[in-house]
């Protein structure tokens, strides 16, 4: 008979079973964990890095994408600059005061219209005889350039792009130059000067850095100016003596960046900048720009793809360790449960709790999560709103467009004048006296005609101010048309023009408005240009203390696709070379200002129906001064 107590042989054999699975069963989960924590973390890092990158890239791609479109846009000026015949003549008679006065006038103008830095003309010898500066205190004429790379190319016959620190200005800008060729020869040098500073300001704020190095590794551009003029690469004799050569950076302290470069398991780039104690590590990505010698830069802090990975896997490690809870308690359970049926309800209440408490931590770590990708994302949307709010609307476009309106404006009324001077010289020498008065007349006539082209695009190629005032609606209408005559003839289109019987007045500026009508009625030419209907219709009437004006066409409309893009920069429906898509943004961006509104839309029997709406002013009491 069995002593109260006593275990039977069996039942030691089971419990030393259970035990030694429980053994083996704690060492494959210390086993598991072990993999998870150090695999897991490169695995998860690894993913996370790839996602940073990713957008990384992106970033990338824009800042070199505007870097290259602000070369871009500037780059052919200094060659149309050299080709003013007020620069041939200076350079021809340096001495001549009147042609150095008209010289620093066109250049301070044609200045202020680009919105550039400094343009600036020398001599051979590298001597600055005018520029934009002229009347300023840190005025460019006197200074000697010949020690610039750009100045060295142009008197070579090139045209010359140099990245420097202004010896004059102290400050930061991108050169482009051209020769002045004065009768076959090269008799001096363009330069003309672009600010970087807006760009580089539109880099600060974002959880990204951006770089932008020279061919010696030092840094010209970043959005941290205590990084400024650093170098990330070692400052050798040579390096310094390259940069000293040009004096691309006048007086700047030069310094190398205390940087340590890595890989993570040869699938990324790290640099680690240690700076005031403190050491940051950074996701690198790089961009050359061969055509400038530049090399552009993306840093991403690797905190966030670390802080992450560490999360997973210690989510990871969470499942596990409930994974491994639950087996341990059946395993329990089963060695247990002939015994222990009592403590079987207590049991399970634990083991629910428990669960409950680690679910509820599981959960509360995905709700961490959550907020951290939502927070992620609200920081991309405004990084994309942010990049897009970059973009420089100019007026290159609507330059060219006016040199070839002077052009073809200037073109028939010259070539009538020849034949009417012709033929006066040939009926005077017959006494045909009469005949000759009238071609004599017809030649005032004609040259009239061209001095009253001459003054809208002078006037129109004014640079406005921000001063707004009454506007006379009708005035700004008609020098409209005047400027658009010769695109309406082109397009040999018709502009009827109905501004109701009361004359309006709006708070805007003359010049500025001007410029936005010229630009609807341009583009509804283009719309109904080759139709059947040609006529453009341009109405005004006044609403309850606002002004609005319509601009219609008979042209197709405006797609449904594309109506909540059209005011966008850069958008354009126009074959590649027929516009830069900025018209439209920029006459937006005008009406915003004037505190109105642009809006488009279809009209019902066909045709795109622009329109403006501006405050109403009850009389005309001072001219808006642009």
């Amino acid at each position: 008979m069995k002593e109260e107590g006593a275990v039977a042989p069996g039942e030691d054999l089971t419990k030393l079973f259970l035990k030694r699975r429980l053994v083996w069963a704690v060492l494959l989960v210390l086993a598991a964990a072990a993999a998870i924590g150090v695999y897991g973390t490169v695995f998860a890092t690894r993913a996370y890095l790839d996602q940073t990158s990713s957008r990384g890239q992106a970033t990338l791609r824009l800042a070199v994408a505007v870097l290259r479109g602000q070369m871009s846009r500037y780059r052919s000026l200094p060659a149309l600059i050299a080709d003013h015949d007020d620069i041939k003549e200076l350079l021809a008679d340096p001495l001549n005061e009147r042609l150095r006065r008209n010289a620093n006038v066109y250049l301070q103008e044609i200045n202020g219209l680009l919105a550039s830095s400094d343009i600036y003309v020398m001599m051979p010898g590298g001597d600055t005889i005018a520029a934009s500066n002229y009347d300023g205190s840190a005025s460019f004429v006197g200074e000697n350039f010949s020690y610039r790379p750009y100045y060295q190319d142009a008197m070579k016959g090139e045209h010359g792009r140099f990245f420097a620190l202004g010896t004059t200005s102290l400050k930061r800008g991108y050169y482009f130059s051209s020769p002045v060729v004065v009768d076959g020869k090269i008799g001096g040098v363009v330069a003309f000067k672009v600010d970087i500073e807006p760009i580089e300001a539109s880099w600060k704020g974002g959880d990204y850095e951006i770089l932008v190095s020279d061919p010696e590794g030092i840094i010209f551009m970043t959005g941290r100016p205590e990084w400024l003029y650093s170098s990330l690469l070692p400052l050798t004799r040579e390096r310094l003596a390259r940069t000293e050569t040009s004096r691309r950076y006048a007086n700047a302290t030069l310094r190398e960046l205390p940087i340590s470069r890595s890989s993570f398991h040869g699938a990324h780039d790290l640099m680690t900048i240690t700076a005031s104690g403190t050491a940051h590590e950074y996701l690198v990505l790089a961009e050359a720009m061969p055509e400038a010698g530049w090399t552009v830069s993306v840093l991403l802090d690797t905190r966030s793809a670390h802080a992450q990975a560490l999360t997973g896997v210690a989510a990871a490690l969470l499942l596990l360790g409930l994974a491994t809870l639950a087996g341990a308690i059946i395993l329990q359970r089963r060695a247990r449960l002939a015994e222990r049926m009592e403590l079987q309800a207590s049991a399970r209440a634990e083991l629910e709790h428990r669960v409950d408490e680690r679910t509820a931590d599981l959960a509360l770590v995905n709700r961490r999560l959550e907020t951290e990708v939502a927070e992620r994302r609200a920081t991309e949307k405004q990084l994309r709103q942010t990049q897009s709010d970059l973009i420089q609307a100019g007026k290159l476009a609507a330059l060219g467009q006016m040199s070839a309106a002077l052009s073809h404006e200037f073109n028939q009324p010259l070539t009538a004048v020849k034949t009417y001077a012709d033929n006066a010289a040939i009926l005077i020498e017959r006494n045909r006296v009469e005949e000759a008065r009238d071609n004599v007349s017809r030649i005032s006539t004609l040259a009239d005609r061209m001095a009253s082209i001459s003054k809208h695009l002078r006037n129109f190629a004014r640079k406005p101010n921000q001063k707004l005032g009454a506007v006379p609606l009708a005035d700004v209408v008609k020098d409209t048309l005047e400027i658009v005559a010769w695109r309406l003839k082109a397009a040999n289109a018709t502009v009827h023009v109905d501004l109701g019987p009361t004359p309006l007045v709006v708070r805007a500026g003359s010049v500025r408005l001007q410029q936005v009508l010229v630009n609807l009625i341009s583009n509804a030419a283009d719309a109904v240009e080759g139709l059947a209907d040609r006529e453009i219709r341009v109405s005004a009437r006044r609403r309850a203390g606002k002004v609005v004006v319509s601009v219609r066409d008979h042209g197709p409309g405006i797609p449904a696709a594309i109506a909540e893009r059209i005011f966008d920069p850069f958008f354009t429906t126009k074959g590649v070379g027929k516009g830069l898509g900025l018209g439209l943004s920029i006459s937006y961006n005008i009406i915003k200002d004037f505190g109105g509104s642009l809006a488009v839309s279809n009209d019902p029997e066909g045709g795109a129906v622009f329109t403006i709406e501006l405050d109403a002013v009850r009389a005309p009491l001072r001219e808006a001064a642009e």
